[in-house]
């Protein structure tokens, strides 16, 4: 569906990358959101859960075979099942479709090392986790290093790319992307959660 933003998990993800997006989508300050603009939905090689680094399993809504052709954004999230290469090898041709389709995509820690390696950075600005690991894993697939930023996070030609630490500006640009709320209340989000309730009550006072 065109409403749904797909989230890739490998066995042994990264939960904590994915919480902040997932959480602005679905919530708000007053809980769960009754008509959401977007829909979470979580997609893995098989319909079988998948573990993250931390230990809690998800259940996928669908495997890699029956994901639909359609929807607003293709989310993957980092953690080490982007090691096993015939694993991550599959998804290829996912982020190509998805590419070539105009849909947003969003890598982040060694997903966007993913996407070096098999030539999806080599037209836009794009990060990841420092310009060497970019490098070292995209070989003389990755051809741009002209184009990489050392920020937490790059949105170029709806492509977001963050480091492992910029879940937080990696959720701000893809929610920015969606058009999930007003930029307003987006930038509101992120400076909630990076700087706190204390700090914000504080400059409120």
């Amino acid at each position: 569906m065109k409403n749904e933003v797909l989230y890739v998990l490998l066995n042994n993800y990264a939960d904590h990358e994915a919480v902040f997006l997932a959480s602005a989508i679905a919530c708000d300050e007053h809980g769960i959101k009754a008509n959401p603009k977007y829909v979470n939905k979580v997609v893995a090689p098989t319909l079988d859960a998948v573990r993250s680094c931390s230990g809690f399993c998800t259940i996928p809504d669908y495997s890699f075979d029956t994901m639909p052709d359609e929807y607003a954004a293709l989310v993957l999230i980092g953690g080490f099942g982007w090691l096993d290469e015939q694993l991550a090898g599959r998804v290829v041709p996912i982020v190509g479709h998805a590419i070539e389709r105009g849909i947003i995509v969003g890598a982040i820690c060694n997903a966007a090392s993913f996407l070096a390696k098999h030539g999806f950075l080599n037209a836009v600005r794009h990060t990841g986790n420092g310009l060497q690991q970019l490098q070292l894993w995209g070989g003389s697939s990755y051809t741009n290093a002209a184009g990489y930023a050392n920020v937490q996070a790059v949105a170029d030609q709806r492509i977001v790319t963050a480091n492992g630490s910029g879940y937080l500006e990696f959720a701000k640009e893809l929610l920015l992307l969606l058009q999930n709320e007003s930029p307003e209340r987006i930038e509101m989000f992120y400076r909630f959660n990076k700087d706190g309730f204390v700090k914000l009550s504080q400059s409120v006072d």
